[in-house]
């Protein structure tokens, strides 16, 4: 029989006898691996209700469970942006279509490019993450289990408040991208546009708070012998993703912050009269919005290279330059912001500079597409629907590359800016990105509900797909003159339009095949097999579909270069699992010696506070959101959420909570850093950016304005030379707390922290007396572009001098108990945020008192 008859299960029978390769390869994984049906029945939930349970999704912290509800919440919110979209091509049937008044359509437009760029195309990547990454680095969980069903739910209810948005007046009507000065209230007063600001704020902090997890985890937390070098390729593309979006979401938090400041507070950044204001937002929302393009599209390049690995069964070409390559884009997407500001008054010579920067960020993309091609090309492909799906994106990647390449250049950008080639060109990139990703659903279809999906609902879902989307977007080029966001064109571009109609209900109808074809086959389909595909390379493949709560039979190892078990508690090899490189559960890593000993079966995964910290944080942005306008009702709203937040963080920290302990195998660069302790680094650094972008902010209004025609706020630098010496006398103090702790001595942890404090309040009371005083004078956050800056910043600042002082609190009534003597690394993470906040003020000072 040739290779081309025998089936993929035959296939994959035979490509199952030498282990998961740890690069990659293909090699097939190894079912050995897997629990047999009656063992499998027998893992109980350690505690959590069963997933029949509503209760379960509610207080859930398991990756594999968080991953199943960011794929749900996406995929609802696909439909709600999806609606959208037809009410946008019913209003383009004919020019200046009547179904939508003008307002109305405005806010359509707005909600579909905020809903699907937002709330389903990463979370929807992140959903595979959740699931997968853990799987295939060989962790149970991710590092930080309770802010990873935090992320979740901040997720859920950001996208809950955009919704209310629309019952207060009106959502957002500016477009996704929100520029000034369209953004402010003079043009945009209903309530909802201010809700609709808080949620995107609210759903930066999941980002944030996801991006923190991943990277302590995949960087901490990967199996013996699993090096950065050996990692698949989708966890690849989810470590970059994450550094890409802890970067870049800090600077459109900074943007954001700054708005709802000028929308409740009444500050002036992008006041409708100022030009620098228009300017500074779109610098900052660029900042962020040119390299969410990569973050939206990483996910799906990760999980393309795993289908085509799989379904070609060899190696990706190339791969350790397609890596390289990989890291590159990354780091260029935050030199290229400006190649969307080609239309603004910046100068010809910086223009040049980002036309440049833009056509190098493609060459890095051009040997990642050719390394795909190539690695078809010397395999052998086998047309399964995910296959379909990951090649589809490829060529529609393609397409949206070419001809995003005009957009580079500042010449044609002139004539195409604020055309439907921008549209085109968009959609081709970004829902290519998504064809990717439901490519990437097929595929770990199988693993996460253990069943198989009906294969050939699912090639027609792929044909109509394909036919509906270069129906609906490729038109778009042919009317490329009809203006950006407006319902009103040329007539002679009709047909076209049309025609885009008739193509975005066929897209519409390809989802409905997609949805009954996933629904049935979880309820009748066949089930899945460890492995349903040949060539599986990669670790989750060797677990049962869909896993058990503690993922392994053992713990991982690559120690011998091929995937396997070692025992849970001496480190010998565990039944099944091909014998460690060595016979013992320890190995010289990239990281030093790792053993695979510990993980223990003591973690827990379960927990309520991480829902009622995201309700409150939801409860106090609605409030907020309707304190200047809407009457007494939304204050007491804020008030309500602000409780609630103090209450369920209170409990978080109380609540008993054993996440996963190590050693994990596999942490260099970390090798030395505890995962909290680097989970604050990495907080830290994306805190970095946010006071950077409020900084950079003052400073660029200060020269657009005249720096020594600016008038300075503060008058005396007296207040903020004193505030000074106290921020630095409390940062000693938090180091004379660890001493004390290190010492054994409690007297001294609690009067330490306790010195802290009165400092900390000390410095707010010195504040508040300069802000009064300024007050009397008439300089306030509305009086001018001046005093907003220094209220704002230094008002920013003075909400991280809050937020430590709360936690400083908790700590004292806790060392007065006795807490912190056996263990100080909670005094030393303190420590680290406190002198953090002071090293800010250092800036702040000569900033604002000095020059």
């Amino acid at each position: 029989m040739s290779d081309e008859e025998r089936t993929d299960e035959e296939r994959t029978d035979e490509g199952r006898t030498d282990g998961g390769r740890a690069d990659g390869g293909h090699a097939g994984v190894g079912s050995e691996f897997a629990l047999p049906v009656e063992e499998r029945e027998a893992v109980t939930d350690h505690g959590l209700p069963s997933k029949a349970s509503i209760r379960r999704w509610f207080v859930t912290t398991n990756h594999k469970d968080v991953g199943v509800l960011y794929l749900v919440t996406s995929l609802f919110f696909l439909v709600f942006g999806g609606v959208l979209a037809l009410l946008i091509r019913l209003q383009l049937l004919e020019p200046g279509g009547t179904l939508l008044s003008g307002g109305a359509y405005n806010q359509t437009v707005s909600a579909h490019g905020l809903l699907m760029v937002f709330w389903f195309l990463s979370p929807f990547a992140f959903g595979f993450a959740n699931y997968v990454v853990p799987l295939q680095i060989g962790a149970k969980d991710l590092a930080f289990p309770r802010l990873n069903a935090l992320s979740y739910w901040l997720y859920l209810f950001s996208g809950v408040l955009f919704g209310i948005s629309f019952f207060q007046g009106g959502t957002f009507s500016g477009g996704w991208t929100m520029y000034a000065p369209l953004n402010v209230p003079i043009y945009m007063p209903d309530v909802g546009a201010t809700t609709a600001i808080l949620a995107l704020v609210l759903f930066v902090a999941s980002v944030t708070v996801g991006s923190v997890n991943f990277i302590t985890t995949i960087h901490r937390m990967r199996a013996e012998g699993m090096t950065l070098r050996r990692m698949p390729l989708f966890t690849w593309t989810i470590l970059l993703t994450v550094w890409m979006m802890l970067f870049a979401f800090a600077a459109l938090l900074a943007a954001l912050l700054i708005l709802s400041s000028d929308r409740i507070l009444g500050t002036t950044y992008f006041h409708a009269t100022d030009h620098a204001g228009s300017l500074l937002w779109a610098h900052l929302f660029w900042f962020f919005g040119h390299p969410e393009v990569y973050i939206v599209f990483f996910p799906a390049l990760g999980a393309m290279a795993e289908i085509f690995q799989t379904f070609t069964g060899r190696r990706i070409v190339g791969r350790k330059w397609f890596i390289a390559a990989m890291v590159l884009v990354a780091l260029q997407s935050f030199a290229v912001w400006m190649h969307h500001m080609f239309l603004t008054s910046i100068n010809l010579q910086i223009k040049t500079l980002f036309m440049a920067t833009t056509i190098g960020i493609s060459l890095p993309f051009d040997l990642m597409v050719f390394a795909l091609i190539y690695t078809m090309i010397k395999g052998r492909i086998r047309f399964r629907t995910p296959f379909l799906f990951a090649f589809g994106a490829l060529v529609l990647f393609i397409l949206g590359g070419i001809t995003g390449v005009f957009l580079g250049a500042v010449v044609l950008d002139y004539e195409f800016r604020g055309t439907y080639w921008v549209v085109a060109h968009f959609h081709y990139v970004m829902v290519g990105g998504v064809t990717g990703l439901i490519g990437g659903l097929y595929y770990w279809y199988p693993k996460i509900t253990g069943k198989m999906y009906d294969e050939f609902l699912g090639k027609v879902h792929f044909a109509t797909y394909f036919v509906g989307f270069n129906l609906l977007y490729f038109p778009m080029f042919l009317a490329w003159e009809t203006p950006r966001r407006v319902f009103d064109y040329p007539p002679a571009f009709t047909p076209w339009h049309q025609l885009a109609t008739v193509g975005a209900f066929l897209l519409g109808a390809s989802f409905l095949v997609m949805f009954y074809n996933l629904y049935a086959s979880l309820a009748t389909g066949e089930d899945a097999d460890a492995c349903p595909w040949a060539y599986g390379t990669t670790a989750e493949w060797t677990v049962p579909s869909p896993p058990p709560l503690d993922n392994y039979p053992g713990v991982p190892s690559y120690s011998g270069g091929s995937l396997h078990f070692l025992d849970e508690v001496r480190g010998r090899p565990a039944s099944g699992g091909a014998p460690a490189a060595d016979g013992s559960g320890e190995t010289e890593t990239d990281g030093g010696t790792a053993t695979a000993v510990d993980h223990d079966h003591g973690e827990s995964h379960a927990s309520i506070w991480p829902f009622g910290i995201a309700l409150g944080a939801f409860l106090a942005l609605l409030g907020l959101s309707g304190v200047r306008d809407a009457g007494p009702a939304y204050v007491g709203l804020a008030v309500a959420g602000g409780a609630l937040l103090i209450y369920t963080f209170v409990g978080l920290a109380r609540e008993r909570f054993h996440g996963p302990a190590g050693p994990f195998g596999e942490s260099w660069p970390f090798a030395r850093v505890e995962n909290t302790k680097l989970g604050m680094w990495v907080f830290l650094a994306s805190d970095v950016v946010l006071f950077g972008a409020f900084i950079g902010s003052y400073v660029f209004i200060r020269v657009a304005f005249g720096w020594q025609a600016w008038h300075v706020v503060p008058h005396d630098p007296i207040p903020g030379l004193l505030n000074t010496y106290i921020l630095l006398t409390s940062s000693f103090a938090v180091v004379l707390a660890l001493v004390a702790a290190e010492k054994g001595s409690r007297a001294g942890v609690v009067t330490s922290l306790l010195v802290t404090f009165l400092l900390g309040v000390g410095f707010l009371v010195n504040k508040g007396i300069e802000w009064y005083a300024l007050y009397q004078e008439g300089e306030w956050l509305s009086t001018s572009i001046e005093t907003s800056t220094f209220f704002l910043t230094t008002g920013l600042h003075g909400a991280h001098v809050v937020v430590g002082l709360l936690i400083v609190l908790y700590m004292i009534a806790r060392a007065w108990r006795g807490a912190y003597l056996d263990d100080e690394r909670p005094v030393e993470y303190f420590g680290l945020y406190w002198h953090f906040v002071d090293i800010v003020w250092l800036f702040l000072f000569p900033l604002f008192y000095i020059l």
